[in-house]
């Protein structure tokens, strides 16, 4: 993983459940906010796993933009693997999502616009990626490509009712943003771990 003493210690995919475990650690660990008190942690961990998911997909585009202009193989591989990883985010992340409201808001909205389309994309995603075992990875590629690029789209564009700013990053004190960076960056090695295993293995 970081060195090849740590690399033959465990697998990758293993690394993956290791880096995942660290990250729910921190979020629990996390300082308390003044308004949303403990509610603030599960924030933290739904925030950072959403945007494991987003950087994901966002990652799968980059990469199979970069092999389909080059025609190069392994990054088509690399960025399949990235895209089913961001689709196993993505998907995860609405129950916790819905654990988050409860806590949060002592109840459920579901009519809340980004929730809808957190839930639209996730289901569409999944699907999607489904149906591109059966295409190539050129094709794939430019499809993943214009998926985010609705997926960022319609987040950009979907109203808040009651989902509200970041209490994080809107903190005060930087110790919020840079406890939920380091969550994020968990949640990402964890991720990365599991395209590595993903990207070797898959055909």
């Amino acid at each position: 993983m970081f060195c090849p003493a740590l690399r033959r210690t465990l697998p990758s995919w293993l690394w993956g459940f290791v880096f995942l475990a660290l990250a729910v650690l921190l979020a629990f660990q996390a300082p308390q906010e003044r308004v949303l008190k403990e509610g603030v942690r599960a924030v933290y961990l739904h925030g950072a796993w959403m945007w494991t998911g987003l950087g994901g997909f966002l990652l799968a585009s980059t990469l199979g933009l970069w092999g389909w202009w080059k025609e190069d193989e392994i990054r088509l591989r690399q960025a399949r693997a990235w895209a089913w990883v961001a689709t196993g985010f993505w998907l995860t992340a609405l129950p916790i999502s819905l654990w988050t409201m409860q806590l949060n808001w002592n109840g459920l909205f579901l009519a809340e616009p980004r929730w809808k389309v957190a839930l639209a994309f996730g289901i569409a995603g999944a699907l999607l990626q489904a149906g591109l075992l059966f295409f190539p990875l050129r094709v794939g590629a430019l499809v993943n490509a214009l998926y985010t690029l609705a997926l960022v789209w319609f987040l950009w564009r979907s109203e808040q009712i009651l989902h509200p700013p970041s209490p994080i990053f809107g903190a005060k004190e930087v110790r919020f943003p840079l406890h939920f960076l380091v969550t994020l960056l968990a949640l990402f090695m964890a991720a990365w771990s599991w395209a590595r295993t993903l990207a070797r293995t898959r055909k």
